[in-house]
């Protein structure tokens, strides 16, 4: 194992991007989201995610120098044109107009449009949380999850996260797949040569599989919760896809025809102030979502993201370990 100091991280995953023809903001952006996973103690989208990042783009199927779109849709909708550009920059993009629309009507919607997406989403979240509103996204990604009783690839592995603010405390955040796991962690088991879980994918006959290669080569994925994840799924498909006017994950994996680049498609996210909803009582009925937290923490239970958040702390103080494979994977990509 490697170790680096969350700088160290930034200055190298950074690094990479310009190298490889990204501009500064596009670099930014993405090298922030990277780097939150990493510290955060997802290493299935931290510092891997940027050997994905340079593919995509020596595949063509990113624009290094994008420049995003900001539309005022509507007064409670903001959509941002991404122009083949990666997901950060185009939300950070819209966040200010999001925002606004969130406090003057209680409610707005962010539609991110032609984006390419490879990233967590609490990421996002938690800059919504930071400045005191509730937090709803979602997104399709390629079509790589069987639907609950098929065999075959349909579904992305369309994750949902939400965050909900806590004065003096860390947000409660969770942010999960509706794939039983997400397919970064499959390739990490790939690339360490290891088996995965029963329950994570089946074969090409829609037979179970523990083996990484077959279920992200010829197999599919399977949805966590069976039928319940099944049909979640298929929302974020509709609600992340025909509604905003995107591609589906099946569309998305069309078009990315054979290049194994990170998927196309769209993204949905949702803003709600508690000041436009509850007024004066605001501090008042905040102070019972505490009650429910302490409730589920007093029976020696886990809140969402307990464990980033550890994971975070430690990783400030001490920085971050990546394989020395994934090292030098990562350094041969400044030659």
């Amino acid at each position: 194992m490697i170790r680096l100091s969350l700088a160290e991280a930034r200055e190298l995953a950074e690094s990479i991007l310009l190298h490889n023809g990204f501009n500064l903001a596009h670099a930014r952006a993405v090298t922030d989201t990277v780097i939150a996973g990493e510290r955060d103690g997802c290493a299935s989208h931290g510092l891997y995610r940027v050997l994905g990042c340079v593919n995509s783009l020596r595949a063509g199927k990113v624009a290094a120098d994008a420049q995003p779109r900001v539309i005022d849709q509507a007064p409670s909708i903001v959509r941002v044109d991404a122009a083949g550009g990666f997901s950060q920059l185009a939300f950070q993009a819209g966040l200010p107009l999001l925002q606004e629309k969130a406090r003057a009507n209680g409610v707005a919607a962010l539609a991110i449009n032609h984006c390419v997406h490879f990233s967590a989403l609490w990421v996002e979240i938690e800059q919504l949380t930071a400045a005191g509103l509730v937090a709803l996204a979602c997104n399709p990604s390629h079509a790589w999850v069987a639907p609950a009783g098929g065999s075959q690839p349909l579904f992305g592995t369309n994750p949902i996260a939400f965050g909900w603010p806590r004065p003096g405390n860390m947000p409660f955040v969770f942010d999960f797949a509706t794939s039983a796991i997400a397919r970064g962690d499959i390739e990490l088991h790939r690339r360490a040569g290891k088996a995965i879980p029963q329950g994570w994918g089946v074969d090409a006959h829609g037979q179970p599989s523990t083996d990484a290669n077959v279920v992200l080569d010829s197999g599919a994925m399977l949805t966590f919760g069976g039928h319940k994840g099944s049909a979640l799924a298929a929302m974020v498909e509709l609600i992340a896809g025909p509604l905003i006017g995107d591609l589906t994950s099946a569309e998305s994996l069309a078009y990315d025809a054979g290049s194994k680049s990170s998927p196309y498609h769209g993204e949905l996210i949702i803003a709600f102030d508690p000041q436009r909803f509850l007024g004066a009582a605001t501090e008042q009925h905040l102070a019972r979502a505490e009650v429910l937290f302490e409730s589920i923490q007093g029976q020696g239970a886990r809140l969402p993201s307990q464990r980033r958040y550890e994971a975070r702390a430690r990783s400030l103080v001490e920085g971050v370990q990546i394989p020395e494979a994934l090292y030098n994977d990562l350094k041969a990509l400044l030659a």
